[in-house]
């Protein structure tokens, strides 16, 4: 409902993000005015809001956070050490640490989410979903490697072009970061291909001569 998200947004204003001073917000709160729209847009770019003003549910989403952000930070002391009220439960807490652990593979949300992923980061389908997964490399030996100090040249991440866009800045990066990554691991095996290569071309290249038999060969 147009007045309920007009409403919606003044009460942000009014209660938790607090941008602009009290007697700024006059046009703001004027939600039956026809240039309502425009003072909203003007809004958004006063809080460097990333969406588009036609964007809606994205940009409640983002206003929400900085709101949550900013009454955490209004009262950090307060909830620095709040426990959420089902961690009070011992296996509730355990649950919590290891959100992963009961996760059901064969879940059909779980497969499309996978799917999903692999679309976003233009991962190359197969029909299997778990060798999707294995692209990521989601094993206890590459937590194991990526603990490994490997130093390497910075990367400025503004001057690779990622090719597609998810619609947040941050999640622009990951994905540039998981991509570059990918490329150095490809990269990596066609070092070992080629070596390979020429292991086997000295081999053959190099045969050894049986005159006994009248012929060449090993």
């Amino acid at each position: 409902d147009e007045t309920e998200f007009r409403n919606f947004i003044v009460w942000l204003e009014d209660q938790k993000i607090r941008h602009y001073k009290i007697e700024d917000r006059g046009n703001l709160r004027n939600i039956h005015s026809d240039d309502w729209p425009k003072s909203f847009e003007k809004y958004m770019k006063d809080v460097n809001c990333p969406f588009k003003i036609q964007e809606r549910q994205e940009t409640v989403d983002w206003l929400l956070g900085l709101a949550v952000r900013l009454e955490y930070g209004d009262n950090a002391d307060k909830y620095k050490d709040s426990t959420p009220d089902g961690a009070k439960n011992t296996d509730n807490t355990a649950k919590n640490a290891e959100p992963l652990i009961n996760l059901d593979v064969n879940n059909p949300d779980f497969k499309a989410g996978v799917m999903a992923l692999a679309n976003l980061l233009q991962i190359q389908r197969h029909d299997d979903y778990l060798v999707m997964l294995k692209v990521k490399r989601l094993t206890q030996d590459a937590i194991a490697k990526a603990s490994q100090s490997k130093e390497g040249l910075p990367v400025a991440l503004e001057k690779h072009v990622l090719g597609f866009d998810t619609g947040d800045a941050v999640l622009n990066e990951a994905a540039q970061i998981l991509r570059l990554l990918h490329i150095e691991e490809l990269r990596e095996l066609q070092t070992k291909i080629n070596e390979a290569i020429v292991a086997v071309q000295a081999i053959i290249a190099d045969p050894k001569t049986d005159h006994r038999l009248g012929k060449v060969g090993r």
